[in-house]
């Protein structure tokens, strides 16, 4: 489920991995709900005749958006060329707060200046919030004892919300052309039927 923050989007369920650091369960990359930073498959070209071709099958199979695992998929890859490298963030974050023996954080220069900041609280070893921010001080991602929550950048909303542009489009155009088609056949078949008796 997506929920506005303001000026993004975060997912709240749990995005948990099976790597730990620290008493803290890595994040799932692989989740749909958690974007990193990643090449991109193809060129913008490309992926929208992906993402039309992608709207044709689903509309046909009677699937919309998330009900599509070739939908996700291509969320994933589209959105995560803009993503920020959260992967990087939340790993070295981690590294720096285990390696501070203070409970509250202080300033981390190499987080400062290439990853962005990170906010936590923790006892000893035990790790209970952390807030991670990219290097324009958008949240990216938070963790709390029940989980991971991914926010999304302006960026990534804007190209995620693109391609919903697009699919829904071309979802539309092929259920008006299927239903299109169905009042052909429809029609056609009225006419060849004796109904004389």
């Amino acid at each position: 489920m997506r929920i506005g923050n303001d000026k993004s989007f975060a997912q709240s369920h749990l995005l948990s991995g099976m790597e730990k650091r620290g008493n803290v369960q890595l994040p799932d990359y692989t989740d749909f709900h958690l974007n990193t930073k990643t090449a991109p498959a193809m060129s913008d070209d490309k992926y929208r005749a992906a993402i039309i071709e992608q709207a044709k099958k689903d509309q046909e199979a009677g699937k919309f958006q998330s009900e599509s695992a070739g939908f996700r998929s291509l969320v994933k890859s589209y959105v995560s060329v803009v993503s920020p490298d959260r992967k990087n963030m939340i790993s070295e974050g981690l590294r720096a707060i285990y390696k501070n023996n203070n409970p509250e954080p202080k300033t981390f220069n190499l987080l400062d200046y290439l990853l962005g900041t990170v906010k936590y609280n923790k006892e000893g070893n035990d790790l209970s919030y952390a807030e991670f921010y990219d290097s324009n001080g958008e949240m990216v991602a938070t963790y709390s004892n029940s989980g991971w929550t991914s926010f999304g950048t302006k960026e990534e909303n804007a190209r995620e919300s693109e391609l919903w542009g697009i699919y829904n489009d071309a979802w539309n155009s092929a259920a008006r052309e299927s239903r299109g088609n169905q009042g052909v056949v429809n029609a056609g078949a009225a006419n060849s039927i004796d109904i004389s008796g």
